[in-house]
Formats: structure tokens, C-alpha cells, sequence
């Protein structure tokens, strides 16, 4: 089955969602996050198929995500290292654990936290505000038309009535 691409759309999340596909990339992000560099170790912790892993990690190598390093010649053998596009989807993982956390994590808590070697303490995820540091949320920010949005497509009357201020 053929599915929609969304690499085109004018919608950050979309475009990103396009590049995830599905639940396993994340995963595997997480992966590597957690210092998993190698195929097999990818496999052992995940538990995907083999065909599958080496789909995804193909993926977030094309899209820049993460970089093959060659650590054994013979047979030829590579570590899939983040690159900084890769260590910037940190935020995004954090973002969805702090989520994840709150409203799926039950009595028992979280089952991972994080520890922030900055300030030296357990924290979580916030999203706030690069301009003023408060807390962004759904009921105090609404999207605008960036400079990236099709002009053909921000004089749809839906799009104007969507982004009206």
C-alpha cells in the first residue's frame, strides 16, 4: 500500500511526520540517544525485524539524521552515529516523553527520567517562549503564516480564515 507524502505540505509537523513514517524511527532515535550505535544493538533492544531496522536506519541516514562510521573493515561494519539534525530531535523526544509521562504513565510514574547535568537535577520537558521564557501553551499562542507558506495557497479563503489573527 502506497501511503501519502506529506514531504511537500506547507506544515512543519507533516514534514516531520513524513520523515518519522511511522512508530519504529523514534524509537530507534531514542535508541541511539540512550548510546546504542550498532545494528545488532538497535535489533537486541528493540526487538524489530532486521529488514525493518536496516529500513529505518537507511532512512535517518538518507534524511541526515544519523551518519554510517565504519568500525570494522572486514566484513565492513559501521556505527550509526546522531549527527546535530539528529541530536536536535532530542527536544522532540523529550517533548513527547514529558507527555507520555503525565497522561500515560499510570500510578507507577515515569518509566524514564531525566537528569539535567546542567543544573543537577531531575527534570522534565517545558515548551516556552525563545522571546520571553514563558510557557507556551494551547490557550496563550496561535499559529501565523510564516514566510515559507505557499502564496497560492494563503488566499484560500480557508487559510485565511484558519490564520486570522
Amino acid at each position: 500500500m502506497r501511503r501519502t507524502s506529506f514531504a511537500h505540505w506547507p506544515c512543519s509537523v507533516a514534514r516531520t511526520m513524513d520523515l518519522l513514517g511511522d512508530w519504529w524511527t523514534p524509537l530507534v532515535l531514542r535508541e541511539a540517544f540512550y548510546g546504542i550505535r550498532r545494528f545488532d544493538a538497535f535489533q537486541e533492544s528493540l526487538g524489530i525485524a532486521r529488514n525493518t531496522l536496516n529500513d529505518r536506519l537507511r532512512r535517518l541516514v538518507d534524511e541526515g539524521l544519523l551518519v554510517k562510521q565504519p568500525y570494522q573493515t572486514d566484513p565492513v561494519r559501521h556505527d550509526y552515529v546522531l549527527t546535530e539534525k539528529g541530536r536536535d530531535f532530542y527536544t522532540v523526544l523529550l517533548a513527547m516523553s514529558r507527555w507520555g509521562d503525565r497522561w500515560l504513565a499510570g500510578e507507577q510514574g515515569p518509566p524514564v527520567t531525566h537528569f539535567h547535568d546542567v543544573c543537577g537535577q531531575e527534570t522534565h520537558a517545558e515548551v516556552v517562549c525563545a522571546a520571553c521564557g514563558e510557557p507556551m501553551t494551547a490557550e496563550n499562542t496561535h499559529p501565523r503564516l510564516g514566510p515559507g507558506y505557499p502564496p497560492h495557497l494563503a488566499e484560500r479563503p480557508d487559510v485565511q480564515q484558519r490564520f486570522a489573527d
